[in-house]
């Protein structure tokens, strides 16, 4: 059971392609380059790294066990020559880079090839230190840990396009991180009722606009789409935009929130679409008509 795919996750340009699964570990894939015997093959993908994410813990305070299944990956835009991913279980998101070495520098003053101190009176000249190429090696450093954010579990995470900050959702409450500090996050979204028993309906997804980074889109479990503008005010309670189809009372049967429920949202590359999974179908939302889905694919 721990081999079972959770998540996955292409990076920016498709040339790596991110798995977790139930054990909490994180598999990493990478495109092989086009053969020329084979043009029209676009290249496999082979494993390029692994490691352990998530390890199991235990909330002793509520005596709850803490999976280490990944619930989500999310690559950052890439800055320089290493790779950032965001990874989460149910309660505790970690920021890991991922680099490459093909060199190792040779020829210390101080150190001998094991990288022990020499006896300083054995050392008589001074040399420069040499890179010299060796074998590809892919490192993984954990970079931070963003814990105690919720008290739900996390169904998603989402990179802001100002690559500063980013969200991460539960069933009731969304938070705002800023990539460099761990210990606070703000709540832009808080749907939870001052009873628990007039709750009516839960956060599944959520995610950022590919390009304003004050506009995010969450969804729930009733089917609908909420629009929010971080512009109006620090707590997103209050919609911009609400998507949602009316339901056809005579199709209404037992089933009917169960189906309708929405597994997760994407933005399209543009921006001017959003794309939503439920039961059965795969929707297409136009983001300047609330009222129907431009596209229904039956799935």
């Amino acid at each position: 059971p721990a081999d079972i795919i959770s998540t996955v996750e292409f990076n920016h340009t498709g040339e790596l392609l991110a798995t977790g699964d139930k054990g909490g570990r994180v598999v990493i894939f990478q495109r092989e380059p086009e053969s020329k015997n084979e043009p029209y093959n676009q290249g496999e993908y082979n494993v390029y790294s692994t490691f352990q994410s998530h390890e199991p813990e235990f909330d002793y305070l509520k005596s709850l066990e803490i999976e280490e299944k990944i619930n989500k990956i999310k690559w950052l835009p890439q800055q320089n020559a290493a790779h950032s991913l965001l990874s989460t279980n149910d309660k505790t998101i970690k920021l890991w880079k991922i680099t490459e070495r093909d060199k190792r520098p040779e020829g210390y003053n101080l150190k001998d090839e094991e990288g022990k101190l020499k006896d300083l009176s054995t050392v008589t000249s001074l040399q420069v230190p040499v890179l010299k190429p060796m074998d590809l090696m892919v490192e993984v450093t954990p970079r931070r840990i963003f814990a105690n954010g919720h008290t739900y579990h996390v169904n998603s995470i989402s990179v802001n396009s100002d690559c500063e900050t980013y969200m991460s959702a539960d069933d009731l409450r969304i938070n705002l991180w800023h990539l460099a500090i761990t210990d606070r996050s703000f709540n832009i979204v808080d749907i939870k009722p001052a009873n628990m028993e007039d709750l009516t309906e839960v956060i599944t997804a959520s995610e950022f606009h590919p390009h304003h980074c004050n506009l995010f889109v969450y969804s729930s479990s009733k089917g609908s789409l909420r629009l929010c503008d971080m512009r109006a005010s620090a707590l997103c309670d209050k919609h911009s935009k609400l998507y949602e189809e009316p339901e056809d009372p005579s199709n209404r049967s037992f089933f009917s929130e169960i189906i309708s429920s929405v597994s997760d949202v994407k933005f399209s590359h543009s921006g001017r679409y959003m794309l939503t999974r439920d039961y059965l179908t795969v929707k297409v939302w136009d983001l300047n008509m609330e009222t129907k889905p431009v596209e229904t694919y039956q799935v």
